[in-house]
């Protein structure tokens, strides 16, 4: 168990000082990819991003909490003046799901070898990936399915933060189209509040300094992602087939560069 301080869970070293000038490079043109995603397809922006990350440095407790941390403040922004177009009823009926698999799954990360990890992650990822290639998709029918479908995404979204497509697999197919987006980022910012302030608890370091260096890359990727959402929509078919190619290229490089 790491060994910080309160003040140093939240305000630790800056970890992203210590990247080489390339890593750096790398990992400003992931955020702002990240970015993009999140805010042009409403999730996704940990699950398309996470593995690029792993790939610049392998340690996924760096990554999380600065991942979780960007969106906290994006999500913000995205919300300030679009909290009437959100779904509540429907966040409070499912959250008696998602919350519990949620905390299981947090508890999780914090005891899992780092190795594992990165496999889990990998292996997520390359499974939306050749989901996405092959155009098929993940069905939720009212009842069971949606339960099982929020269960599981909350547990993965504890352990991973790549847990969006499954439980906004749901979602699409229960939440108004004009609602979807402000929803989920509601959801994303409950999620991740729990996540990091677990982590705080516990003592893990929240790299707070490294996730404000990232801001402006994140925030160039958030801009345009919000400025072509409705064109992804229109072909979000073809772009989900381009991504899952793409991915399934990462993972297998990621699976190599895992030190079993």
């Amino acid at each position: 168990m790491p060994n910080f301080t309160a003040m140093d869970s939240i305000f630790g070293p800056i970890l992203l000082l210590d990247f080489t000038l390339t890593q750096l490079i790398w990992t400003l043109l992931v955020f702002a990819w990240s970015g993009f995603v999140r805010s042009g397809l409403g999730f996704g922006g940990a699950a398309l991003g996470l593995p690029l990350m792993l790939l610049i440095y392998d340690q996924p407790l760096f990554w999380l909490p600065v991942i979780g941390t960007h969106l906290l403040i994006f999500t913000s922004m995205t919300l300030r003046t679009r909290l009437k177009s959100v779904d509540w009823a429907y966040l409070k009926k499912t959250s008696i799901y998602i919350l519990p698999a949620k905390l299981a799954g947090v508890f999780g990360l914090l005891n899992l070898p780092n190795n594992l990890l990165v496999i889990i992650i990998y292996s997520i990822t390359i499974l939306y990936a050749f989901l996405w290639l092959l155009n098929w998709s993940i069905h939720s029918e009212k009842g069971w399915t949606d339960r099982v479908l929020l269960v599981i995404g909350g547990y993965v979204s504890g352990t991973s933060l790549t847990g969006a497509p499954l439980m906004a697999a749901v979602f699409m197919h229960q939440v108004a189209r004009d609602q979807l987006r402000n929803t989920l980022f509601v959801l994303w910012f409950i999620l991740v509040t729990i996540k990091l302030c677990t982590f705080a608890a516990f003592g893990f370091n929240l790299y707070f300094g490294s996730a404000l260096l990232l801001v402006p890359a994140a925030a160039v990727g958030h801009v345009i992602g919000l400025k072509t959402h409705d064109f992804i929509l229109q072909n979000d078919r073809l772009f989900k087939r381009v991504l899952g190619a793409v991915l399934i290229l990462i993972c297998l490089l990621g699976f190599i560069n895992v030190d079993y």
